[in-house]
């Protein structure tokens, strides 16, 4: 028998695409990296979300010949070890990008409304909240983006073309054509970009060669009032140092989708920090995406089944 063996819930058209192609999909029986270590056996496949794929569950599938990752980043997989075995790595970029670019203007739209105070005021009975609330409007507002990749670019064409905001940009990576094509202007200071900004979404990815963390130094240079938004990686911005800027009131708010450690210790200061919302990880999560996600993993998998090398390998 032929088996995929699955970390995490993935779309169920996945699934039957799986099934229709002669590999039987097998569930861990909990989302966590030991039940993993004892379950995988002979699988000769794997598709994992988040959890990511241990050295040490590598070492306990002495039959597997891929790990396909759901999703775009993969540093919580052994790629290393998988390669000096022959084990294929994949991924599966910008199947997300969209539904991620619309949670983060979604959190810009709800830090600028107050949307959660909104609605705990109604809740609680407190309709003279209307009274008391002072949004802001994003319409002719300056965003900054740091990273300009397939999610920062949608970010970008919805705030210019659907809210009328001023976009501007940052990314040693990306080539001068991609800013022009989507008419967004290359700031290669950031710390002057963020001088400019009403509204700053974080967007770089783990493995940029210069990470840019949003530190005390990048809190004092932005615009007092000013928004942060982070849907990119939890290590992007010092915890210690937003929680300060949200006490001072030197942000208006932030949101983050993405934390240092997920889930966060009850514990954690940030659930306590005033004017942030939080969510978990949620940015790729819509059917649409989800299902774009799952089908291309599952498709990695038969490729890499029958012989043929898989569309996106991660190699060392």
């Amino acid at each position: 028998m032929t088996r995929c063996f699955i970390t995490q819930p993935i779309h169920a058209d996945a699934l039957e695409f799986l099934r229709a192609n002669g590999v039987t999909p097998q569930y861990a029986s909990s989302p966590d990296m030991d039940a993993v270590i004892a379950e995988i056996g002979d699988a000769q496949a794997v598709i994992t979300r988040d959890l990511g794929f241990s050295a040490q569950a590598l070492a306990r599938a002495p039959a597997l010949r891929v790990v396909a990752y759901h999703g775009a980043g993969v540093n919580k997989v052994a790629i290393a070890e998988a390669a000096a075995r022959g084990i294929f790595v994949t991924r599966t970029p910008e199947m997300n990008s969209r539904s991620v670019a619309e949670m983060a203007i979604g959190m810009m739209l709800a830090v600028a409304r107050q949307l959660i105070p909104a609605d705990r005021a109604v809740r609680d009975g407190q309709w003279a909240f209307r009274y008391a609330a002072r949004g802001i409007e994003l319409h002719g507002k300056t965003l900054a983006l740091v990273g300009f990749g397939a999610i920062a670019r949608h970010v970008a064409d919805i705030a210019a073309q659907g809210l009328g905001m001023r976009v501007l940009a940052y990314s040693p990576s990306v080539p001068d054509d991609v800013f022009a094509r989507h008419g967004v202007p290359r700031r290669t200071d950031i710390h002057a970009m963020l001088r400019e900004a009403d509204f700053v979404s974080l967007h770089r990815p783990s493995n940029a060669r210069d990470p840019f963390v949003m530190d005390a130094q990048a809190f004092a240079t932005l615009r007092r009032g000013a928004v942060l938004v982070n849907t990119s990686r939890g290590a992007a911005v010092d915890r210690a140092a937003l929680i300060a800027a949200l006490q001072e009131g030197r942000l208006a708010g932030a949101a983050l989708d993405v934390l240092p450690e997920e889930p966060p210790a009850l514990t954690d200061p940030l659930l306590h920090a005033p004017n942030l919302i939080l969510a978990p990880h949620l940015g790729a999560a819509t059917d649409e995406a989800l299902r774009r996600m799952a089908m291309m993993c599952a498709q990695q998998v038969l490729d890499v089944l029958a012989g043929r090398e898989p569309a996106h390998i991660v190699r060392p």
